[in-house]
């Protein structure tokens, strides 16, 4: 019996448990197991937008009104009709939130496949993507799913701003300091890009979480913008989506913002509040897009080795501000969506869940 959560596509509070029977393999497929996966806010993004950008299309229920939401973690084949693949192997990729997920495997290699089943045909490579990892755990598996899918898209921001000589700034300013992708980028930025300053913008309850990760030279609370040094040319790059918080960095940097990233999946025109804004019109940075790009460029092994170098980096430092949580079975599953989607879990907690 195999197990997934439903999602109601236009009223994401609605959520129901679907049991349905194991499929029978065909020629070539394999059935994954899913033994765990992180869940944060980049998955509640995949669900606001999944309609636009596609993500209810990775795991159909066969329901138009229902879909499943994409998520990131670990899975064992438990039945294989695949001869490069065997059972009690284990993966890590883009997952359902279920128990199962059936994957057809293409250009198998020893370090991993993708998925090439038909509907998946077209979306995105970086999700139909798996890493093949042998058999036993290794250390850090949780701060992997927690942190990678994002910490990915944060290598990518600063290889296209180091790409572009940063535009000329000397300082970057980051919304939503306290998300990971937000962290990551701070960290990457630290790390291959010291000269530039690096200004983290949050809420006054996360700021003292901001402040304890040490990857900011300045943090500051959305309400005390205006205490930033304007006078520097900066480049900005929000997570948060609020529109009248992008106006207002605009508005404080005017000339002097020489570049303006928004990323996620949401264009400045569904940002309310950011009308004639001043300054450099926004550009939208789209991760799935840039890392095709640059994989093409310097190839997928060259990509995956250069990410690796600067994730572990990251997470070796992350234990001092994160703790991982583990959640067990359908109704902590279940809730912890529902608090994910309320903007009810503190950045401090990294959610690891597990079904079985």
């Amino acid at each position: 019996m195999m197990q997934s959560l439903w999602v109601k596509k236009d009223d994401l509070a609605q959520t129901q448990w679907h049991d349905s029977d194991a499929p029978i393999l065909a020629d070539g497929q394999i059935l994954l197991e899913i033994e765990k996966y992180a869940l944060t806010a980049n998955n509640i993004t995949y669900a606001v937008v999944g309609d636009g950008f596609g993500y209810w299309n990775f795991f159909p229920t066969g329901d138009a009104e229902w879909g499943i939401v994409p998520v990131w973690g670990f899975a064992k084949v438990v039945a294989s009709e695949n001869a490069d693949i065997a059972v009690g192997e284990r993966v890590y990729g883009y997952l359902p939130m279920a128990s199962h997920l059936l994957v057809t495997p293409a250009n198998v290699q020893d370090g991993g496949f993708i998925d090439g089943a038909e509907h998946r045909k077209g979306l995105a490579i970086i999700y139909n993507q798996y890493n093949r990892l042998g058999r036993e755990e290794s250390p850090l598996e949780a701060e992997r799913a927690i942190f990678q899918p994002l910490f990915t898209t944060s290598f990518l921001i600063e290889h296209f701003m180091r790409s572009n000589d940063w535009f000329g700034a000397e300082s970057l300013v980051m919304t939503s300091a306290s998300s990971k992708t937000s962290l990551g980028l701070a960290m990457v930025v630290k790390s291959l890009s010291p000269a530039i300053r690096r200004i983290g913008l949050t809420s006054a309850g996360n700021k003292a979480f901001v402040e304890k990760s040490g990857l900011y030279d300045e943090v500051l609370t959305y309400d005390n913008l205006s205490a930033a040094d304007a006078s520097r040319p900066t480049v900005s790059v929000d997570f948060a989506g609020n529109g009248q918080l992008l106006g207002a960095i605009h508005a404080h940097w005017g000339d002097m913002l020489k570049f303006s990233s928004l990323v996620g999946a949401t264009h400045v025109e569904e940002r309310g509040g950011a009308d004639d804004l001043q300054g450099p019109k926004p550009i939208l940075f789209f991760a799935p897009t840039a890392a095709e790009i640059l994989i093409k460029d310097i190839g997928p092994v060259a990509f995956r080795a250069q990410v690796d170098k600067q994730f572990s980096a990251f997470v070796a430092a992350a234990s001092a501000y994160l703790k991982v949580e583990r959640l067990d079975g359908r109704d902590a599953l279940q809730s912890a969506y529902l608090a994910m989607l309320a903007n009810e879990v503190a950045p401090s907690r990294g959610l690891m869940c597990h079904l079985a």
